[in-house]
């Protein structure tokens, strides 16, 4: 999963609040959500959406931590490839992404790949 972007884009599962990604798209970011707009969709299973993020390019955010960790392992062992999976603590929207804000400002989009991260 070669990219030529230097900034992630991400992908928040319908569990995280959307205001984080307004709050991170006002940052210059680009955000996909499965709820506005609709990348994917709501109901989409776990291993649904992250293939669906792997295939964009897209870095899941997760506040599912157990399930995504899970997944994050069955893709290692499997050789497959992920643009990346940040499992967020329930806070705050502002100050969740303000901690996806300091992540993205401090890697590049090859630095999230096949990562598992936790903020």
């Amino acid at each position: 999963m070669e990219s030529d972007r230097l900034f992630a884009q991400l992908y928040l599962d319908e569990d995280v609040h959307v205001r984080i990604a307004r709050i991170v798209r006002g940052h210059g970011f680009s955000v996909r959500t499965a709820r506005i707009p609709k990348a994917f969709g709501i109901g989409a299973t776990d291993e649904e959406q992250l293939a669906f993020a792997a295939d964009q390019g897209l870095v899941v955010v997760t506040h599912n931590r157990i399930d995504f960790e899970e997944l994050a392992r069955q893709y290692y062992e499997e050789g497959r490839i992920h643009a990346g999976i940040i499992c967020a603590v329930r806070r705050s929207p502002r100050e969740c992404a303000t901690r996806l804000l300091a992540l993205l400002n401090d890697r590049t989009t090859s630095e999230f790949e096949n990562h598992l991260l936790y903020v």
